[in-house]
């Protein structure tokens, strides 16, 4: 009979230390649990800061008033806006006449090799592409205060060397393209391989330092550097085709 009473007690044993262990358990996974949210609560004021300073890595002078306007841009009106850039547009259009006077220029050129015309909507539109995505590149590592100011020389390098590359690759293929396939003339092809390289690195250049000209100068760099680069490298895209141009048709033994 003492051997039957004592059975019910050891099997009692392993269930009561297991509640204790689970008890246990839940004790230490709540203290866990509470630590991690004082931790939370004490980080939360030290990533406040580092959110206000967003906007400062972009705008130098602007602070807060930058983003300000960039809070305001929902609110604001359709007129607001355009009132806001088309004085801007208005100077960068100006600027684009000097593209009428480029080609009035080297009219005679193009009287003899009329084919040079065919890719000046091309050159164009390339050197806008390579420079908007520098533009668009820098103004987004600026907003997100990923770089400053202090890191212009650095990152104006750097997109000018990958537009040289980019310009390379690019006019390694299409001056053949234009050759064998379009049937375009060998000298006119060369021009455009030669050209591509050059153009790329100029409007990888004022894509990528334009924006910081802008923040320096306490301007908004969203309005007025992508504008402002398509204005000049179509400009300086165009003239550089031309004097290029002019040099390889010498060695072809041209006479324009």
């Amino acid at each position: 009979m003492a051997a039957k009473k004592k059975s019910p007690t050891t099997s009692a044993d392993p269930s009561s230390s297991a509640l204790n262990e689970l008890k246990e358990t839940i004790k230490s996974q709540a203290a866990e649990i509470d630590r991690l949210k004082k931790q939370l609560s004490s980080a939360e004021p030290s990533k406040t800061p580092n959110a206000k300073k967003v906007p400062s890595g972009g705008h130098a002078h602007g602070g807060a008033s930058d983003n300000e306007e960039i809070l305001d841009y929902k609110d604001k009106t359709f007129y607001a806006i355009a009132y806001e850039r088309v004085w801007w547009l208005a100077i960068f259009l100006v600027s684009l006449s000097f593209t009428a006077l480029i080609m009035n220029g080297f009219e005679h050129t193009l009287s003899k090799e009329i084919e040079l015309a065919y890719f000046v909507p091309l050159m164009a539109g390339h050197g806008g592409n390579t420079g908007g995505q520098a533009v668009g590149t820098v103004l987004s590592a600026l907003s997100a205060g990923v770089i400053s100011r202090s890191d212009a020389l650095r990152v104006i390098g750097k997109e000018a060397m990958s537009g040289l590359v980019m310009g390379i690759i690019l006019g390694a293929l299409v001056g053949p393209i234009s050759h064998y396939v379009m049937g375009i003339s060998m000298h006119v092809s060369t021009v455009v391989s030669v050209t591509f390289p050059l153009l790329s690195t100029i409007a990888s250049f004022l894509g990528s330092s334009l924006p910081f000209v802008c923040v320096i100068l306490g301007l908004d760099p969203a309005v007025i550097a992508a504008p402002a680069m398509t204005s000049f490298v179509d400009v300086s895209g165009l003239m550089c085709y031309f004097l290029i141009a002019n040099q390889i048709f010498k060695l072809f033994g041209l006479e324009l």
